[in-house]
Protein backbone atom coordinates (compact mmCIF):
# COMPACT_ATOMS: atom_id res chain seq x y z
CA UNK A 1 0.00 0.00 0.00
CA UNK A 2 1.50 3.28 -1.07
CA UNK A 3 1.60 5.84 1.37
CA UNK A 4 0.05 9.42 0.37
CA UNK A 5 2.87 12.28 -0.59
CA UNK A 6 2.12 15.57 0.68
CA UNK A 7 1.12 17.31 -1.89
CA UNK A 8 -1.52 14.77 -2.69
CA UNK A 9 -3.17 14.55 0.65
CA UNK A 10 -3.29 18.34 1.02
CA UNK A 11 -5.02 18.45 -2.66
CA UNK A 12 -7.61 16.19 -1.54
CA UNK A 13 -8.84 18.89 1.78
CA UNK A 14 -8.41 21.48 -0.96
CA UNK A 15 -11.18 20.10 -2.71
CA UNK A 16 -13.39 19.92 0.30
CA UNK A 17 -13.32 24.07 0.89
CA UNK A 18 -12.42 24.76 -2.64
CA UNK A 19 -9.47 26.64 -2.08
CA UNK A 20 -5.74 26.61 -1.20
CA UNK A 21 -5.79 27.65 2.61
CA UNK A 22 -4.20 25.74 5.74
CA UNK A 23 -7.00 24.09 7.27
CA UNK A 24 -5.17 23.26 10.33
CA UNK A 25 -4.53 27.27 10.51
CA UNK A 26 -6.24 29.58 13.28
CA UNK A 27 -10.34 30.04 13.00
CA UNK A 28 -10.07 33.58 12.92
CA UNK A 29 -9.39 34.67 9.51
CA UNK A 30 -10.75 36.12 6.27
CA UNK A 31 -14.49 35.48 5.30
CA UNK A 32 -14.51 33.92 2.25
CA UNK A 33 -16.71 36.49 -0.53
CA UNK A 34 -17.80 38.72 2.24
CA UNK A 35 -17.44 41.72 0.04
CA UNK A 36 -19.59 40.04 -2.61
CA UNK A 37 -22.09 39.00 -0.46
CA UNK A 38 -22.49 42.23 1.31
CA UNK A 39 -23.04 43.90 -2.10
CA UNK A 40 -25.28 41.20 -3.37
CA UNK A 41 -27.67 41.97 -0.25
CA UNK A 42 -28.01 45.66 -1.59
CA UNK A 43 -31.25 46.71 -0.03
CA UNK A 44 -32.80 43.68 1.18
CA UNK A 45 -30.12 44.09 4.27
CA UNK A 46 -31.69 46.05 7.46
CA UNK A 47 -29.45 48.68 8.25
CA UNK A 48 -29.60 51.27 10.92
CA UNK A 49 -28.64 54.45 8.88
CA UNK A 50 -27.96 55.71 12.10
CA UNK A 51 -25.59 58.80 14.28
CA UNK A 52 -23.96 57.99 17.10
CA UNK A 53 -22.20 60.05 19.35
CA UNK A 54 -19.26 59.08 21.90
CA UNK A 55 -18.21 61.68 24.09
CA UNK A 56 -15.33 61.13 27.00
CA UNK A 57 -15.76 63.30 29.98
CA UNK A 58 -13.69 62.78 33.37
CA UNK A 59 -16.52 60.55 35.22
CA UNK A 60 -17.36 58.93 32.35
CA UNK A 61 -18.42 58.42 28.47
CA UNK A 62 -21.05 59.55 27.15
CA UNK A 63 -22.64 57.23 23.96
CA UNK A 64 -25.62 58.79 22.35
CA UNK A 65 -28.04 57.09 18.76
CA UNK A 66 -31.04 57.93 17.20
CA UNK A 67 -33.45 54.80 16.85
CA UNK A 68 -34.11 53.96 13.38
CA UNK A 69 -33.49 51.25 10.74
CA UNK A 70 -33.74 51.39 7.14
CA UNK A 71 -34.56 48.77 4.28
CA UNK A 72 -33.13 50.45 1.53
CA UNK A 73 -35.76 53.71 1.08
CA UNK A 74 -38.60 52.25 3.90
CA UNK A 75 -38.37 52.99 7.88
CA UNK A 76 -37.70 49.21 9.29
CA UNK A 77 -37.93 49.87 12.51
CA UNK A 78 -38.66 53.08 15.33
CA UNK A 79 -37.37 51.61 18.24
CA UNK A 80 -34.22 49.81 17.93
CA UNK A 81 -31.51 50.24 20.22
CA UNK A 82 -28.33 51.04 18.72
CA UNK A 83 -26.03 50.81 22.04
CA UNK A 84 -25.41 47.56 24.21
CA UNK A 85 -23.35 46.40 27.22
CA UNK A 86 -21.06 44.28 26.23
CA UNK A 87 -18.70 44.28 29.43
CA UNK A 88 -19.45 45.45 32.99
CA UNK A 89 -18.08 49.17 32.39
CA UNK A 90 -17.88 48.91 28.87
CA UNK A 91 -20.55 49.84 25.87
CA UNK A 92 -21.19 49.65 21.67
CA UNK A 93 -23.01 51.34 19.70
CA UNK A 94 -24.36 50.38 16.04
CA UNK A 95 -24.16 51.40 12.80
CA UNK A 96 -24.66 49.69 9.46
CA UNK A 97 -25.54 46.21 9.02
CA UNK A 98 -27.85 44.94 11.76
CA UNK A 99 -27.54 41.47 11.71
CA UNK A 100 -23.96 41.78 11.42
CA UNK A 101 -23.59 44.00 14.85
CA UNK A 102 -25.80 41.90 16.46
CA UNK A 103 -23.54 38.83 15.80
CA UNK A 104 -20.40 40.99 16.86
CA UNK A 105 -22.18 42.12 19.86
CA UNK A 106 -22.95 38.22 20.90
CA UNK A 107 -19.56 37.53 20.24
CA UNK A 108 -17.51 40.48 21.67
CA UNK A 109 -19.94 39.41 24.99
CA UNK A 110 -18.83 36.31 25.39
CA UNK A 111 -15.19 36.84 24.42
CA UNK A 112 -15.56 39.58 27.38
CA UNK A 113 -16.85 36.75 30.08
CA UNK A 114 -14.41 34.56 28.92
CA UNK A 115 -11.57 36.44 29.42
CA UNK A 116 -12.80 37.20 33.06
CA UNK A 117 -13.57 33.59 34.09
CA UNK A 118 -9.89 32.89 32.87
CA UNK A 119 -8.31 35.82 34.37
CA UNK A 120 -10.90 36.49 37.44
CA UNK A 121 -10.04 40.07 36.17
CA UNK A 122 -11.83 42.75 33.96
CA UNK A 123 -10.41 42.97 30.22
CA UNK A 124 -9.10 46.30 29.77
CA UNK A 125 -10.76 49.08 27.33
CA UNK A 126 -7.22 48.69 25.32
CA UNK A 127 -7.33 45.18 24.96
CA UNK A 128 -11.34 45.20 24.31
CA UNK A 129 -10.83 47.92 21.66
CA UNK A 130 -7.80 45.31 19.87
CA UNK A 131 -10.42 42.50 19.85
CA UNK A 132 -13.11 44.67 17.93
CA UNK A 133 -10.59 45.84 15.54
CA UNK A 134 -9.23 42.25 15.71
CA UNK A 135 -13.19 41.44 14.86
CA UNK A 136 -14.28 43.79 12.22
CA UNK A 137 -10.51 42.82 10.24
CA UNK A 138 -11.35 39.02 10.14
CA UNK A 139 -14.48 39.89 7.59
CA UNK A 140 -17.16 38.23 9.00
CA UNK A 141 -18.75 41.39 10.58
CA UNK A 142 -18.90 43.79 7.11
CA UNK A 143 -20.28 47.03 7.17
CA UNK A 144 -20.32 47.64 11.13
CA UNK A 145 -18.99 51.02 11.78
CA UNK A 146 -18.97 51.04 15.73
CA UNK A 147 -18.18 53.37 18.79
CA UNK A 148 -16.34 51.73 22.25
CA UNK A 149 -16.55 53.59 25.23
CA UNK A 150 -15.85 52.28 28.82
CA UNK A 151 -13.79 53.02 31.75
CA UNK A 152 -11.08 51.18 33.57
CA UNK A 153 -8.47 51.19 35.71
CA UNK A 154 -6.63 54.24 33.77
CA UNK A 155 -9.77 56.12 32.93
CA UNK A 156 -12.47 56.70 30.73
CA UNK A 157 -11.92 56.25 27.09
CA UNK A 158 -13.85 56.84 23.57
CA UNK A 159 -12.71 54.58 20.52
CA UNK A 160 -13.39 54.97 16.60
CA UNK A 161 -13.28 51.69 15.08
CA UNK A 162 -14.26 51.66 11.19
CA UNK A 163 -14.93 48.63 9.52
CA UNK A 164 -11.65 47.67 8.02
CA UNK A 165 -10.73 47.56 11.59
CA UNK A 166 -8.40 50.62 12.86
CA UNK A 167 -8.57 51.86 16.12
CA UNK A 168 -8.65 55.61 17.42
CA UNK A 169 -9.01 57.02 20.79
CA UNK A 170 -10.67 60.01 20.77
CA UNK A 171 -12.17 62.63 23.13
CA UNK A 172 -15.16 62.91 20.81
CA UNK A 173 -16.44 61.14 17.56
CA UNK A 174 -19.22 60.45 15.30
CA UNK A 175 -20.20 57.27 13.03
CA UNK A 176 -22.97 56.86 10.62
CA UNK A 177 -25.02 58.82 7.64
CA UNK A 178 -26.16 61.77 9.71
CA UNK A 179 -22.10 62.27 10.81
CA UNK A 180 -21.47 65.50 9.51
CA UNK A 181 -24.44 67.14 10.86
CA UNK A 182 -23.49 65.69 14.45
CA UNK A 183 -19.88 67.05 14.29
CA UNK A 184 -20.84 70.44 13.21
CA UNK A 185 -22.12 70.57 16.52
CA UNK A 186 -19.67 68.84 18.82
CA UNK A 187 -17.13 70.80 17.11
CA UNK A 188 -18.97 73.89 18.62
CA UNK A 189 -20.23 72.40 21.97
CA UNK A 190 -17.07 70.21 22.94
CA UNK A 191 -14.69 71.87 26.00
CA UNK A 192 -12.21 70.65 28.11
CA UNK A 193 -13.51 69.37 31.49
CA UNK A 194 -17.35 68.67 30.63
CA UNK A 195 -19.91 66.50 33.49
CA UNK A 196 -21.53 63.54 32.65
CA UNK A 197 -24.86 65.82 32.43
CA UNK A 198 -23.21 68.12 30.16
CA UNK A 199 -22.31 65.78 27.83
CA UNK A 200 -25.59 64.14 27.77
CA UNK A 201 -26.40 67.54 26.77
CA UNK A 202 -24.18 68.17 23.93
CA UNK A 203 -24.67 64.84 22.47
CA UNK A 204 -28.12 65.44 22.71
CA UNK A 205 -27.73 68.46 20.15
CA UNK A 206 -25.53 66.55 18.29
CA UNK A 207 -28.43 63.68 17.47
CA UNK A 208 -30.92 65.85 17.24
CA UNK A 209 -29.10 67.66 14.07
CA UNK A 210 -28.27 65.12 12.40
CA UNK A 211 -32.67 63.90 13.00
CA UNK A 212 -33.51 67.32 11.10
CA UNK A 213 -31.60 66.25 8.35
CA UNK A 214 -30.27 62.89 7.87
CA UNK A 215 -33.35 60.52 6.66
CA UNK A 216 -31.83 57.68 7.89
CA UNK A 217 -31.65 59.15 11.11
CA UNK A 218 -34.71 59.80 13.90
CA UNK A 219 -37.71 58.22 15.97
CA UNK A 220 -35.86 59.40 19.16
CA UNK A 221 -32.46 58.53 20.86
CA UNK A 222 -30.42 56.11 23.00
CA UNK A 223 -28.09 57.38 25.85
CA UNK A 224 -26.09 55.69 27.45
CA UNK A 225 -23.49 56.82 30.20
CA UNK A 226 -20.77 54.72 31.61
CA UNK A 227 -18.95 55.12 34.51
CA UNK A 228 -16.53 52.87 36.69
CA UNK A 229 -19.95 52.15 38.78
CA UNK A 230 -21.15 50.48 35.17
CA UNK A 231 -23.55 50.73 32.21
CA UNK A 232 -27.04 53.05 32.35
CA UNK A 233 -28.81 53.21 28.74
CA UNK A 234 -31.99 55.10 28.46
CA UNK A 235 -34.25 55.14 25.89
CA UNK A 236 -36.80 58.36 24.74
CA UNK A 237 -39.35 58.56 22.02
CA UNK A 238 -38.11 62.72 22.11
CA UNK A 239 -36.04 64.79 22.74
CA UNK A 240 -38.11 67.04 25.36
CA UNK A 241 -35.99 67.97 28.60
CA UNK A 242 -32.73 66.36 27.31
CA UNK A 243 -30.82 69.59 25.90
Amino acid sequence: MRTPTHDEFSGRLDSLNGDRSNVFGPELGEFSHAERRADSLGDKETKTGTTTVGIKTEDGVVLATDMRASMGYMVSSKDVQKVEEIHPTGALTIAGSVSAAQSLISSLRAEVRLYEARRGENMSMQALSTLVGNFLRSGGFYVVQPILGGVDETGPHIYSIDPAGSILEEEYTVTGSGSQYALGVLEQEFEDGLSIEEAKQVATKAIRSAVERDLASGNGINIAVVTEDGVDIQRHQNFEGLE
